[in-house]
């Protein structure tokens, strides 16, 4: 990852990374307006980082006229962005199939998002309000590194990284419990859905 930080160089480089993170792609103009700087300014950032492997580029057709042309981050970019020792984690897991069975990891799993439930609810505490109460989870999240958002109309949670994402991939009844926590955390009824793949995967929970 170092050398990578290296490779990128300038605060607005990263500026403009974290950014795209948050979101499924920007327009140039979109962009420069979320990092306060010209259009030419966030051009030559965005045609910097796809020289150098960064940023990936896709169009949005809006049926009349031209297409407009969005910037992504490409998997490159997605190594900068932490992840558990999720080699650890799947070998214990293993070990533990190994030596209790095959329904020995989900048990442990199971285990793990329960404890998780009980911390994220001692976190927030009587919060009432079910937007006020998305906010201060999504806020929990962003820290922990899911890059969480919350969004309006319907009302969602938007996590653009998984600090789990190897051990998901392996196991994906996480899926199932993840969905059961959020609904014990929010005290609402919540729809789990994904977009995307590994690494760039894109996880919203809708909530109603």
């Amino acid at each position: 990852m170092q050398r990578l930080l290296a490779q990128i160089g300038r605060t607005q480089r990263l500026n403009a990374i974290n950014v795209l993170k948050r979101s499924a792609g920007l327009t140039v103009r979109e962009l420069s307006g979320e990092l306060g700087m010209s259009y030419m300014g966030a051009k030559q950032i965005c045609l910097d980082l796809e020289k150098d492997g960064f940023l990936q580029t896709f169009r949005r057709n809006h049926g009349v006229g031209r297409p407009e042309i969005l910037y992504s981050l490409t998997e490159k970019a997605q190594a900068l962005f932490p992840q558990a020792d999720n080699t650890v984690v799947l070998s214990l897991l293993d070990q533990a199939r190994k030596l209790f069975g095959a329904g020995a990891p989900e048990k442990l799993l199971f285990l793990y998002y329960q404890k998780l439930t009980e911390g994220y609810l001692s976190k927030l505490g009587e919060v009432g309000d079910r937007t006020e109460r998305a906010q201060k989870f999504a806020r929990i999240r962003d820290k922990e590194g899911y890059i969480a958002n919350v969004f309006e109309e319907p009302l969602r949670i938007v996590e653009r990284h998984h600090p789990m994402q190897g051990v998901l991939d392996t196991y994906p009844e996480i899926a199932a419990m993840e969905k059961d926590m959020f609904q014990k955390v929010l005290r609402l009824s919540v729809t789990r859905e994904q977009s995307g793949s590994s690494p760039a995967l894109e996880t919203v929970y809708v909530l109603s």
